[in-house]
């Protein structure tokens, strides 16, 4: 093999590598754009809510039986997705106990304060998650292994042998249901009655009641979904990446990260956001060491928000 077939084969390896990433990176930020957008909570404890989707897929696929029942390669995606439903059921019950005496109508006569509440409460939620998880699963990482963790699919690329591309079967499953699922939420919230609701509650808190439209419960399944939606890119992870309580740790600046360059309050801006974050880091690899990927992302964050400071999608309002 000459050196430039080797310089192409490993653009191209980074290439679909950042892709496949991006594409989860994604659609956990779909996640918490989507607790932002309506609600305007920013919860440190979306990296719990992650690693929850995690062991709730590992649970799922082991204990409960859907790895024996639906075997190696549909139970993983089964499980992560029913993992999601766990991580709502999750997020519905600390709204309920906690999140709604902070945010809402509640919130609204606090001249301003609600949001040291919220980063206080939000903060206290992640540290709780985050120990308890620690207690209740101890600290050795855990792995959901298949065979589609450990085999990749070979490609040959025009039509000869000297330029292959390698594709982790896992990770390569696990991006295109995330692909799905980020088409699904932005339909869900454009074309359903109950998105219009959100759309509705976020926008105009006060306009919202008025309609009708109980601004408590668009917040529940907000943070709800939300929560859900980033508990099932945890379970996808967990196909092919090990974990443990903290792993959410590695992952919460990525998720801000790619809902700040998506454009605060865009859904669809957020995948792309967590997207270009997948490209960068694994590029970056190209020309830096593996440990500057995360420096080669936030100069690009940088960079961005210099030049287009409301993101991607985001919308410039001028305040008067």
């Amino acid at each position: 093999m000459n050196s430039l077939a080797v310089i192409v084969e490993n653009l191209l390896q980074s290439l679909f590598a950042g892709l496949t990433i991006g594409a989860l990176y994604g659609l956990m930020c779909v996640g918490l754009a989507l607790i932002f957008s309506v609600m305007r909570v920013i919860n440190f404890a979306q990296g719990e809510l992650l690693v929850g989707g995690m062991y709730a897929s590992l649970f799922l696929f082991g204990s409960v039986g859907i790895g024996t029942l639906l075997g190696p390669y549909a139970g993983p995606v089964i499980a992560a997705l029913l993992g999601g439903v766990v991580v709502f059921t999750l997020g519905v019950a600390l709204y309920a106990l906690l999140l709604r005496h902070v945010s809402g109508m509640r919130a609204a006569g606090r001249d301003g304060d609600e949001h040291s509440a919220q980063l206080t409460l939000t903060l206290g939620i992640s540290l709780a998650l985050s120990n308890g998880g620690l207690l209740l699963f101890g600290s050795t990482p855990q792995s959901l292994r298949t065979p589609m963790s450990s085999n990749a699919w070979s490609i040959a690329l025009f039509g000869g042998d000297d330029i292959m591309l390698f594709l982790n079967q896992a990770r390569t499953v696990a991006a295109v249901i995330a692909v799905l699922l980020v088409i699904a939420c932005a339909l869900f919230i454009a074309r359903t009655r109950t998105g219009k609701t959100l759309r509705a509650a976020a926008d105009n808190q006060d306009a919202a009641t008025y309609m009708g439209i109980d601004v408590n419960r668009a917040f529940m399944l907000a943070f709800g979904g939300g929560a859900a939606v980033t508990g099932i890119a945890g379970g996808l992870v967990a196909m092919y990446l090990p974990f443990q309580p903290y792993t959410g740790v590695e992952f919460i600046m990525v998720m801000y990260a790619g809902v700040v360059l998506g454009g605060i309050g865009s859904v669809s801006g957020a995948f792309l956001g967590g997207l270009t974050i997948g490209l960068v880091q694994q590029l970056s690899t190209l020309v830096l060491p593996e440990q500057l990927q995360n420096a080669a992302v936030f100069v690009i964050f940088l960079l961005v928000i210099l030049l287009r400071p409301q993101g991607f999608f985001g919308k410039v309002i001028e305040r008067v």
